[in-house]
C-alpha cells in the first residue's frame, strides 16, 4: 500500500510533458493531419485572406497594390455603415422580443400533448423543409399591399390596409416574423428532444403531488433546460447578425436602407461592385462582431466547477 501510495506521489510530481507518451501522439496527430490541413484550407485560410485583402485594392484581376487603412476609412467614413450596424441591432432586439421564446412554448406544448404529438412536430418542423428562397417569395405575397392575405385578414377587424414592406417602421418588424418562422422548427425539436431528456419520473412525481401544467414548466421543464436556452439565445444572436436573404428578396434592403444589413453590404461591394478590399473589410467588422458573441457564448456556457 505504502508503495503505491509513493508511485502516485511520484507521478503526480513528474512534469506533465514527461508522462506523454509522444509516441502515441504523433500517431495520432499523423491520422488527425488529413482534418487539420482541410479545416486550415476551408477555414483560417480565407480568414486570413479576407483580413490580409483589407488592406489592399483587390478586384477580379487579383491583388493590385497595398492601400493601407483606406478600405477601412471608407467603411467607416459611408453612412450607410452605421445604418447597417443600427438595423443590425434592432433585428437582434426584435428576434429576441418577437421570436425568441416561440420555439421554447411550442416545444413546452408538444411535450405535454398526450396525443397528435407526432403531428404537430411534423407541422412545426414544416417550414423549415421548404427553400428558403421559395419561403420568403410566398411571405412576400402575404405582406403585398395590395391584394395581400395579411392586409385582408386586418380588414376584417377593420384595421386599414398596411403597407408592411414599404413602410420604415414595420418592415423591420415583417422581417423578423418570417425569420423566427424560418427558424422555430429545427429550434423546437432541439428543445423538444432535451426535455424527452429528462426522466418522465419528475413530471410524474410532480402531477402526484398537485402540481400544475404551468407549475411542472416553471419549476421542472425551465429550469433543466436554461443551459440549452443560454446556448440558443447566443447562436440566435450570431444567426440574426448575419441575417441577409429576407431583406435581399423581400426589401433589397429598403425603403431608404431600413432593412439593410451589413451582408447586404458585403454581397454589394465584393459581387455587384467588385470591389473585394472593402468588402473584406465589411467581413473584418462582421468577423469582430461575431467573435464578441462566441466570447459571450463561451462565457454563458461555461459550467461552474463542481466542490
Amino acid at each position: 500500500m505504502t508503495s503505491t501510495v509513493t508511485n502516485l506521489t511520484k507521478i503526480e510530481a513528474t512534469p506533465r510533458w514527461r508522462i506523454i507518451n509522444w509516441k502515441d501522439q504523433g500517431l495520432a496527430y499523423l491520422f488527425l493531419l488529413p482534418a487539420l490541413a482541410g479545416f486550415t484550407l476551408t477555414v483560417w485560410y480565407p480568414l486570413l485572406s479576407t483580413i490580409l485583402y483589407s488592406f489592399q485594392k483587390v478586384n477580379l484581376n487579383g491583388f493590385q497594390y497595398w492601400v493601407g487603412f483606406n478600405n477601412y476609412e471608407r467603411m467607416f467614413g459611408n453612412p450607410i455603415f452605421y445604418t447597417a450596424w443600427q438595423n443590425t441591432l434592432i433585428y437582434v432586439l426584435l428576434s429576441l422580443v418577437i421570436g425568441f421564446m416561440v420555439p421554447i412554448m411550442l416545444a413546452l406544448m408538444i411535450n405535454e400533448m398526450r396525443g397528435m404529438s407526432t403531428f404537430f412536430q411534423m407541422m412545426v418542423y414544416l417550414p423549415a423543409l421548404i427553400p428558403i428562397a421559395v419561403g420568403l417569395l410566398v411571405w412576400k405575397q402575404i405582406y403585398s399591399p395590395s391584394g395581400g392575405i395579411l392586409n385582408s385578414l386586418v380588414g376584417l377587424v377593420n384595421i386599414p390596409p398596411q403597407s408592411w414592406l414599404q413602410d420604415p417602421l414595420l418592415a423591420k418588424p415583417a422581417l423578423v416574423i418570417v425569420l423566427t418562422w424560418l427558424g422555430s422548427g429545427g429550434t423546437t425539436m432541439l428543445y423538444l428532444y432535451a426535455l424527452r431528456e429528462i426522466p418522465t419520473e419528475l413530471f410524474e412525481a410532480a402531477e402526484l403531488d398537485g402540481f400544475s401544467v404551468l407549475q411542472r414548466i416553471r419549476y421542472i421543464a425551465l429550469p433543466l433546460l436554461s443551459y440549452r436556452i443560454r446556448i440558443m439565445l447566443v447562436l440566435q444572436i450570431i444567426f440574426v447578425t448575419q441575417i441577409f436573404a429576407p431583406p435581399f428578396i423581400m426589401t433589397n434592403g429598403g425603403p431608404n436602407n431600413a432593412t439593410m444589413s451589413p451582408v447586404m453590404q458585403i454581397y454589394d461591394a465584393a459581387f455587384v461592385r467588385t470591389d473585394f478590399g472593402l468588402a473584406s473589410a465589411w467581413g473584418v467588422s462582421m468577423l469582430v462582431a461575431l467573435s464578441a458573441f462566441s466570447i459571450l457564448s463561451i462565457v454563458l456556457t461555461r459550467e461552474e466547477p463542481k466542490n
